[in-house]
């Protein structure tokens, strides 16, 4: 079952206290995604895992490979089942289902190194205010 942890006025706050815990447990990035999918808090928004890998595939996809790139793109933006993607590639299940985490695992370690995602999301967020131009101004220089 997903838990759901709503704290609209203070979503950074939830996720800085539960990457702050992975860090001092020594936890991969992958753990501290995980925690935050269960949570369902990504980055300040409320969003499933697989929006997330949508938005981060968008930032980082194009440096996959061509076949690691459409796996994904089948899997989160075309909605095609495992099953659909090995037959329509002309290998197993299991194949599918490799490439796709392997896909994903990069996706997830540049996001961590770069957190250029993140950043476009706080963008988004931000710009719903034309109070925030100071804030979305800092945010386009540290890039």
């Amino acid at each position: 079952s997903v838990t759901l942890l709503y704290a609209p006025q203070k979503p950074n706050f939830i996720a800085s206290k539960i990457f702050r815990t992975c860090k001092e447990k020594n936890l991969t990035a992958r753990s501290f995604y995980a925690i935050l999918v269960k949570v369902e808090i990504i980055v300040g928004c409320i969003m499933s895992k697989n929006l997330y890998i949508s938005a981060l595939l968008d930032v980082y996809g194009d440096f996959l490979g061509e076949k690691p790139k459409a796996f994904l793109e089948y899997y989160y933006n075309d909605d095609l089942s495992l099953s659909e993607i090995a037959e329509n590639e002309g290998i197993t299940r299991q194949g599918a289902h490799d490439q796709i985490k392997r896909a994903e695992a990069k996706l997830l370690e540049w996001e961590e190194k770069c957190r250029y995602c993140e950043k476009i999301l706080k963008l988004k967020e931000l710009s719903q205010n034309d109070e925030n131009f100071t804030e979305i101004k800092k945010i386009i220089n540290d890039l």
